[in-house]
């Protein structure tokens, strides 16, 4: 991650906060208990513990804390120190302290996967974030759907959300909860059924290319390009392109799935 923001002062007062490298915790709070002049070798600190400990200096100084009234904030740019350390404090304060998933930095969403389900996607938290801003509210991925469903009414253009991280942090539950949002504010008026067909694709999809691993007991094995449709502010269908999907995991599941069937349907296998 890069830092930015003039972390690294080439003064630092005592009494200054800064953050230093962990083997267990990655990071960790220390406060300055000497001055630090540009030239010196040697930081001396002192740990949440209250342990003394001399950090030598190498290269740059140990980035500074931010304020904790900042600390927790909804949106990462509002830190007045914007590097990894602040980030990953930040994220983990309110997930932990306020059991809030998702995170603004700036028109970024970051989310962090609870690995539970929670009671923040009903239809009435929906159409809470109907009509409004992103900062009006907590940050959600509703809010984002929000932004860019309310932008292509707006100005009648194309509008794309990007939705990218590691295996298991929760990419395809957010395309699913962003597609849910579209589908219920721009419900299509001609077939009351369009949205349910666009919802089930996707278990569809993963029936044939997900898979089981390490990190995610249904972990999609392939990348998806999904175009919803609109006329007049309504959805009119959605396409799915795959793209990197693994055509021998396609082959053994539908062999599966056909002896699934078989048994479904009482008859004797082939």
């Amino acid at each position: 991650m890069a830092f930015c923001r003039g972390p690294f002062p080439s003064v630092s007062p005592q009494g200054a906060r800064v953050w230093i490298p962990d083997s267990v915790e990655v990071w960790r709070v220390a406060e300055i208990t000497r001055s630090y002049k540009e030239g010196d070798a040697i930081l001396h600190l002192r740990l949440e513990d209250g342990s003394a400990l001399a950090y030598p200096i190498e290269f740059q100084l140990p980035p500074l804390c931010n304020p904790d009234c900042l600390s927790g904030a909804d949106d990462l740019v509002a830190l007045s120190y914007l590097h990894e350390p602040a980030v990953l404090h930040s994220l983990r304060r309110r997930f932990l302290e306020a059991n809030a998933i998702y995170t603004y930095c700036g028109i970024i969403l970051v989310a962090i996967n609870p690995y539970k389900p929670l009671p923040i996607y009903e239809e009435e938290v929906i159409y809470a974030y109907s009509g409004r801003e992103m900062g009006d509210m907590d940050p959600h991925i509703f809010a984002l759907a929000e932004e860019a469903y309310k932008q292509m009414v707006r100005f009648g253009k194309n509008q794309s959300l990007v939705i990218s991280g590691e295996s298991g942090a929760g990419k395809t539950a957010s395309a699913k909860y962003a597609m849910r949002y579209f589908t219920a504010v721009g419900g299509c008026r001609c077939d009351s059924s369009m949205e349910e067909k666009v919802l089930a694709s996707s278990p569809i999809m993963e029936a044939f290319g997900n898979a089981k691993t390490t990190r995610n007991d249904n972990s999609s094995r392939f990348g998806k390009y999904i175009e919803i449709g609109f006329s007049q502010a309504h959805v009119t269908g959605a396409t799915i392109k795959t793209y990197l999907l693994e055509k021998s995991r396609v082959t053994f599941q539908v062999a599966l799935w056909g002896a699934v069937g078989t048994g479904l349907s009482g008859s004797p296998s082939p």
